[in-house]
Formats: structure tokens, C-alpha cells, sequence
């Protein structure tokens, strides 16, 4: 059986691999830019234009009159927001309640991890010990078997005592198996939330 890491493992790589704490980041990350973004509209805007061509109602570098076709022109434009009736404040509360929304879903998120992890180790540290106790009555059963066969080879024993033990054998073995299901699916169960499937 592989061994259950530590609850210390399992916290460790839950907090830096569990993909669904990572998206919540994320999100909160975005709506944390959200706000920046929002609030550098009430900055200045400078923006510059260039246009290079042909203005002229012919396809030609120089006019019949031997004037220049060609020509350029730019523009610098300086926007200094006054007034937008608020829709620059507007915007920085809807992207500040994402922000406070974000961060409420990451508290959940975390909530809900801690939860999860709390009872999947639990069940997994009851399935390991379960299996110390599932090895031993596999061992007392075969050992029963065993004994019974003696006694059945002595003379001392009936056919039904030899098969009551092989089908205690048989019920051992089989929770055995149960156990061990349980186990595996337990330590997957943990992998999924810390994100370390192999």
C-alpha cells in the first residue's frame, strides 16, 4: 500500500497546486487590475496621428502645375477629462464590487478546500488503519484454515468446520479488497485537491 503523506504535505501542495484556489487568484488578480484600469481614466490622454499620401484627385507625385501631391500631416490631441458625468466613478465601483466579489469566492474556495481536505484525510487515515486490522484477519483466518485442515487431516475435524474456515478465508480476503478500494480512492481523492495526480 502507498504510504498517506503528512497533513502537512497535503496542506503544502493544496495551497500551491489546487487548481480551483488558483483560478480564484486569478480572478481576484483581474478584478484587482479591473480597478487600476478603471481609475487611469481620470488621468490625461495624449495620442498623436500621422498620415503620409497622396492628396490630390490624380494617382501622381507631382499636379500638372508642378505642385506637390504629396504630403503629410500630424496631430497631437491632449484629452483632460473635466467632466463624463460620472461615468468614470460608476465604473470604478462596479469594478471595486468585483474586486470584494472576487475575494468573497476566494474565501469560499479556501473554505471549502480546507472542508474537503479535513474530511478526505480523515476518511484516508481511517482506510490505512482499517487495513492494519483487514491484514490481521486475513492472517487469523488463514491461520484458522490452516489449523482446521489439521485437525481435519487428524480425524478430529468435520468437512464442514474446513469449509465454514474457507469461507471465512474467502470474506476476509474480500474486505480486504474493500478496504483497499477505499484506500486508493481516499489518497486519489486527496491528489485531485492538491493537484498531484500522477
Amino acid at each position: 500500500m502507498p504510504p498517506l503523506p503528512t497533513r502537512a504535505e497535503i496542506d503544502a501542495a493544496a495551497k500551491s497546486n489546487n487548481p480551483d484556489v488558483r483560478a480564484a487568484f486569478e480572478a481576484l488578480r483581474a478584478a484587482n487590475l479591473e480597478v487600476t484600469a478603471a481609475r487611469f481614466a481620470y488621468a490625461p490622454d495624449l495620442s498623436l496621428n500621422y498620415a503620409y499620401g497622396i492628396d490630390a484627385a490624380q494617382f501622381a507625385i507631382h499636379a500638372p502645375d508642378k505642385s506637390r501631391n504629396l504630403g503629410y500631416s500630424a496631430t497631437l490631441t491632449l484629452d483632460i477629462p473635466v467632466w463624463d458625468w460620472f461615468a468614470t466613478h460608476n465604473r470604478i465601483k462596479q469594478s471595486t464590487i468585483r474586486r470584494t466579489q472576487a475575494k468573497a469566492e476566494l474565501t469560499v474556495t479556501q473554505r471549502r478546500l480546507i472542508a474537503s481536505l479535513d474530511e478526505l484525510y480523515k476518511e484516508a487515515s481511517v482506510s490505512q488503519a482499517q487495513m492494519t486490522l483487514l491484514d490481521q484477519s486475513v492472517q487469523t483466518a488463514t491461520q484458522s484454515l490452516n489449523l482446521t485442515n489439521l485437525r481435519y487431516a487428524a480425524g478430529e475435524g468435520t468437512v464442514l468446520e474446513v469449509v465454514d474456515a474457507q469461507n471465512s478465508l474467502v470474506s476476509a480476503e474480500s474486505s480486504r479488497a474493500d478496504g483497499a478500494v477505499r484506500y486508493y480512492i481516499a489518497l486519489a481523492n486527496l491528489q485531485t485537491l492538491t493537484g498531484n495526480m500522477p
